[in-house]
């Protein structure tokens, strides 16, 4: 008697209960950044460990970041409230809590970390993970681009050819003794 009600508890618990990701909304999916664009981003500091997720050694200049928002090896560029953590940094690293708009800036000092806290920074995308050519244009492209424009803009004159003149050499000679060499015996 006891195991059918057991079992009767079991069936009416299974039957009865609503599984929460289906009644949860779900959260519009990350799309990512098109590079040149400037964001809002959330950072924090951390300073343990000693290889990223990329295999790359720990060093400044290095970010953790959420990879479906910027792919590993992205560079950025941030610009933060105290200047001393403004510059270029590469998302070489993740980590479990960061998700969304949220960089983790990699410190070397503990307690440099904690004295960063959580700031709001400005993130400008220079390049989306490893791929160069999906890199926003920088001053250097911008002039090559414009100096390409003005060449092919621009006919240029086609140089004639000047005139060779024959060189002076002396014709063949038309007696055939001349030209047999005598062989010694």
């Amino acid at each position: 008697m006891v195991t059918a009600a057991v079992v009767g508890f079991v069936l009416v618990y299974e039957v009865s209960m609503f599984d929460s990701q289906d009644v949860a909304p779900e959260e519009p999916a990350h799309t990512a950044p098109v590079p040149g664009s400037l964001l809002q981003f959330s950072a924090t500091a951390y300073c343990k460990g000693t290889t990223t997720a990329a295999g790359i050694r720990v060093r400044r200049g290095i970010a953790a970041d959420d990879p479906t928002l910027l792919p590993l090896g992205s560079v950025v560029a941030i610009t933060a409230a105290d200047d001393t953590y403004t510059g270029i940094y590469t998302t070489l690293d993740t980590g479990p809590a960061v998700q969304g708009r949220l960089l983790d800036l990699y410190m070397w000092s503990c307690y440099e970390a904690l004295d960063f806290g959580r700031q709001q920074i400005d993130v400008t995308v220079l390049r989306l993970g490893w791929d160069p050519d999906a890199s926003a244009p920088g001053d250097i492209d911008r002039a090559f681009d414009r100096r390409e424009a003005v060449r092919r803009a621009t006919p240029r004159p086609t140089p004639r050819p000047e005139p060779v003149e024959p060189p002076d050499v002396a014709p063949p000679s038309s007696d055939p003794e001349s030209s047999i060499t005598p062989t010694p015996d």
